[in-house]
């Protein structure tokens, strides 16, 4: 049992919620007993994603940081990441009064840059961003529906239908979408309505000076802020990108737990 304890790390309530949720060891199966707690596995892992910080620089009071990175692969690999993330997004929706399937969602990007840790990268011409560009479509509650990685030269409306086909595979009874201005060219809303039978509806700036909230655009945005409350996302730090979805549904999962069961504070 460690000694050290750390904001990041998940409360009793939290783990007895996620814990069913993880894969159980068969009984009369062969092989080597285990030696870590898996508890202790995902408090590295969430600590890891909020703090930032290297994979060797993970505290000595956690699990050996090759045990824990290998194990948050086998888990990725497996699709369990996925499942996790889905099973509390319904609950939280359920929680909120919700259906558990959303019927409208939002979509939008982010463009950060990169490290010289290599993988795919490009030149985002309109921010002036060399690196990956993030795909998101989230519900009305700002939680992710669907996630694609991609490098920062993909035009918005070409990434939009990887990730909007996601999002119907997952949901479909999704009907409508909010986007900005850019999501407006090369006839988008047309093939999206053709292809996904979805509503794709570009809100557009109004024509006056100063601060605008714009009508459910603003939900996508508050999104990428708590994202950014990560350090691990001020830049994409991994070569895969597909680890980097991964690592942005786990800061999701850590966000709903914290929905589901908070933390008592002083």
């Amino acid at each position: 049992m460690r000694q050290q304890h750390y904001s990041s790390d998940l409360t009793d309530e939290q783990w007895n919620l996620i814990r069913p949720l993880l894969p159980r060891r068969r009984p009369g199966k062969p092989g080597r007993p285990a030696e870590v707690d898996r508890r202790d596995i995902l408090d590295a892992i969430f600590y890891l994603v909020r703090t930032g910080c290297q994979w060797r620089q993970l505290p000595h009071d956690f699990p050996p940081w090759g045990t824990v990175s290998s194990q948050l692969h086998r888990w990725r690999v497996s699709g369990l990441w996925d499942r996790i993330h889905n099973t509390l997004h319904e609950r939280v929706r359920r929680d909120q009064g919700r259906n558990a399937k959303p019927s409208a969602g939002i979509i939008d990007t982010q463009s950060v840059k990169t490290t010289e840790v290599g993988g795919p990268k490009g030149f985002d011409a309109g921010k002036k961003v060399k690196g990956r560009k993030r795909h998101l479509v989230v519900d009305t509650l700002g939680l992710l529906i669907a996630l694609v990685v991609q490098p920062a030269d993909v035009q918005d409306y070409d990434g939009a239908r990887e990730v909007i086909g996601q999002a119907k595979e997952r949901f479909p009874r999704l009907k409508r979408l909010w986007a900005d201005s850019r999501y407006g060219c090369n006839d988008l809303p047309t093939r999206v309505l053709a292809a996904f039978w979805i509503i794709l509806e570009v809100v557009s700036r109004p024509f006056r000076s100063g601060f605008v909230v714009l009508k459910w655009r603003w939900v996508v945005e508050r999104t990428f802020g708590w994202l950014g409350r990560c350090r691990r996302f001020s830049k994409d730090y991994e070569r895969n990108p597909r680890v980097s979805e991964t690592l942005i549904r786990i800061a999701m999962i850590g966000l709903m737990l914290r929905r589901l069961c908070p933390k008592e504070t002083a």
